[in-house]
């Protein structure tokens, strides 16, 4: 049970700590903005609070450190600047190293926390003994809290308190920031008229607190006055999840405890059965503020009890991944084995049994989509990374970079998410380093000393569109013209068309950079970001335009669980290709064959179009039909068929690994299972032309 707190605990510190960064970097350039700070300094306590619970000791140690400093930027007693960003950021790094291994076993770089404290320390004007005492009061002040509590609080300030200078009221506005807070004023020590010195406070307040902070926050409000004030707190309702199905106290039961009615006098009011508050005031027991102060309290803890309720109610549940992954493949066999129910009762005269299949498609297809709309996640998480990506890169390389992002809503499937951040963080690095200019020659080029780096998401069909463009210098075409011939992809007479001429760029090693650095120039890596978008089952497209910028958008499926493909066979072997990819299906007759001369060109609406023969190329035996059918696909920008014997029609597919023994084969990306239990295999497209592309080469 600790383990999964310990690790429940762990999950929101990271997420914790990805806000905490999208907050810092918010904060760099809005250094005044009082709401960011709060957000700064709440996840900073929270990760303290809660690490100190769950046995983080270090990082809760650490953590408070970093929360000290920001309680003085809170407080207006420090100010934003360059450095506390940085030197946060790097305590959120830090921060982030202890999580990972805290169960790894690895040693956490002390010298690196040291480094940091120290400079935090130095930001805030103490040092070592100075920063003791400020954590020791600090300590003393916020006793992290596990749930929140009410408090009962009684404020007597001393008759002279004005003539000191101090303004209760601005003590009770105060409180009232720590969490929710009801005020009653208590009027009933007002002495007659001609008594009354003018200049004293006759006043004094009855306060319901409900907080997370702990009791000595609260006092810590009162401190300047505590000495000459009558001050009483109490802890009246804790409201941890096991006492919220109790009724709260009845008004007799509140006033005897704070001591303003004795048990007697409520007996005595109760004998008469009437209502006890105005009982107590007709018979003069008691003030009808006490009685109001009492029901207000009353009142408050109901009130926060039922908001509690609703928020637990209607809150979300965190749910492990490997959950999700099983059931979306318990779906996915249910798709399968829906798939031959509706396949025998078609073959089937039995209108009750078609009736049945078809009952059973519909839910099938409804708990698909509920299934895979759980592992759909907002890519704004993944774009807030990068975020910190871009400002790093361009301080160490000198450039004035700002990073806009559209379209962070846009949800993709969670493990889709995942695979995609090594490629987008490849291509952003791409564009900070060959695309944005330093500021000198931006100036000298007529633009804005300060580039532009934009990531967008959108939605388009079954897929989402991701794009990175950049305002920089964009690519040359001559360099990449030259660079290929050298390298001998393209041959010196080569026509190729814009497209195909900024497509070599994703060759394994080609790179045009003249000077080789540590964030790129030695060309590994697009053709690695090529086949990792392509593993995704998706593509890349570039444009780019000399002094203006580049343009690269990637187009990645929503899902990798289950599909819409084209199920077509040859001979006795079915395949699937996916649907998003293909354009049409031509039929391809013998006498087409015989005048492409075995060049596999088909001539469609006065356009030719390449294709492979699928037959051909996985050597599968008997004899074609007299008619083929060509699938033509869309494939980076090109037009490229595949051959084969008959075009089945689009099926849903549930999609297999493949066994180690067959996970290098190419031009295969999977299998699934069709109705009647026979195995498909799923086409690697991109694979498929390549493959081709090199044959032919």
């Amino acid at each position: 049970m600790i383990d999964l707190h310990r690790q429940a605990f762990k999950e929101e510190a990271y997420e914790l700590l990805a806000e905490l960064e999208s907050s810092l970097l918010e904060l760099e350039e809005r250094p005044d903005d009082q709401d960011l700070i709060g957000r700064v300094f709440r996840a900073m306590h929270t990760i303290k609070g809660s690490g100190s619970m769950f046995g983080f000791d270090d990082i809760a140690s650490f953590t408070h450190e970093v929360e000290t400093v920001f309680d003085m930027v809170r407080n207006g007693k420090l100010s934003v600047t360059s450095r506390l960003v940085n030197l946060t950021l790097a305590a959120r790094d830090q921060i982030r190293a202890m999580l990972d291994a805290a169960d790894s076993g690895a040693e956490t770089d002390l010298q690196a926390s040291a480094g940091i404290i120290v400079g935090l320390r130095e930001l805030a004007g103490f040092g070592g003994s100075g920063a003791a005492a400020t954590t020791e009061r600090h300590e003393e002040a916020e006793q992290p809290q596990k749930d929140p509590v009410t408090y009962r609080i009684r404020f007597v300030p001393p008759r002279d308190i004005f003539v000191s200078g101090t303004n209760p009221l601005n003590l009770l506005a105060e409180m009232k920031e720590l969490g929710t807070c009801t005020v009653v004023a208590q009027t009933d020590g007002f002495p007659p008229l001609e008594e009354m010195d003018p200049e004293g406070c006759y006043v004094y307040w009855d306060v319901i607190l409900t907080t997370d902070q702990g009791e000595n926050a609260v006092r810590d409000i009162f401190i300047f006055v505590e000495d000459d004030c009558d001050l009483k707190i109490e802890v009246v309702a804790e409201h941890n999840r096991y006492d919220e199905q109790q009724d709260y106290k009845k008004l007799g039961e509140i006033l005897l405890e704070r001591g303003d009615i004795t048990l007697d006098e409520m007996k005595a009011v109760l004998a008469r059965q009437k209502r006890f508050g105005e009982l107590a005031i007709s018979e003069g027991i008691i003030p009808e503020g006490k009685v109001k102060s009492a029901l207000a309290e009353q009142k408050h803890v109901k009130e926060v009890r039922q908001e509690k309720q609703v928020a637990e109610a209607s809150s979300s549940i965190r749910v492990p991944a490997e959950r999700l992954d099983l059931l979306v493949n318990l779906v996915g066999e249910m798709v399968t084995v829906q798939a031959r129910l509706s396949q025998t009762a078609a073959h089937r005269d039995d209108a009750e049994l078609m009736a049945i299949a078809e009952e059973v498609e519909r839910l099938t297809a409804e708990l698909r989509d509920s299934a895979l709309n759980i592992r759909m996640l907002p890519i704004g998480s993944t774009f807030s990374k990068f975020k910190r990506l871009v400002r790093d890169l361009s301080a160490e390389l000198g450039k004035q970079i700002e990073m806009t992002t559209e379209g962070e809503e846009t949800e993709l499937d969670k493990t889709v998410i995942e695979k995609l951040n090594d490629p987008l963080v490849h291509l952003i690095r791409n564009s900070i380093d060959h695309g944005i200019e330093l500021p000198d020659a931006r100036e000298a080029a007529g633009k804005p000393a300060r580039g532009t780096v934009h990531l967008a998401a959108i939605h388009s069909g079954d897929s989402v569109l991701i794009t990175i463009a950049d305002d920089g210098a964009g690519l040359d075409k001559e360099a990449i013209r030259t660079k290929g011939i050298e390298r001998g992809i393209i041959s010196a007479s080569a026509e190729l068309s814009e497209k195909e001429l900024f497509n070599l760029i994703f060759a394994p090693g080609f790179s045009t950079a003249k000077t080789v650095s540590s964030i790129s120039g030695r060309g590994v890596g697009m053709d690695v970001v090529k086949r990792a978008i392509e593993a995704l089952r998706g593509s890349i497209d570039i444009t780019s335009v000399r002094g203006q910028g580049t343009r690269i958008t990637v187009k990645i499926p929503l899902t990798l669980a289950i599909i819409e493909s084209l199920l077509v066979k040859i001979g006795n072997d079915a395949f699937m290709l996916p649907l998003a990819m293909v354009d049409e299906c031509v039929e391809l007759t013998r006498d087409d064959v015989a005048r492409s001369h075995g060049r596999n060109l088909a001539h469609v609406r006065e356009h030719l179009v390449p294709y492979i023969p699928l037959r051909q190329h996985f050597r599968i035996s008997g004899e074609p039909p007299e008619i083929e059918q060509i699938v033509i696909t869309q494939v980076n920008g090109m037009r490229v068929g595949f051959v084969v014997d008959h075009v089945i029609g689009e099926h849903q597919t549930v999609i297999k690994s493949l066994g180690r023994a067959y996970k290098d084969t190419e031009g295969i990306s999977g299998a699934t299972i069709l109705g009647d239990g026979s195995v498909a295999l799923i086409l690697d497209v991109p694979q498929l032309v390549q493959a081709a592309e090199m044959d032919q080469n």
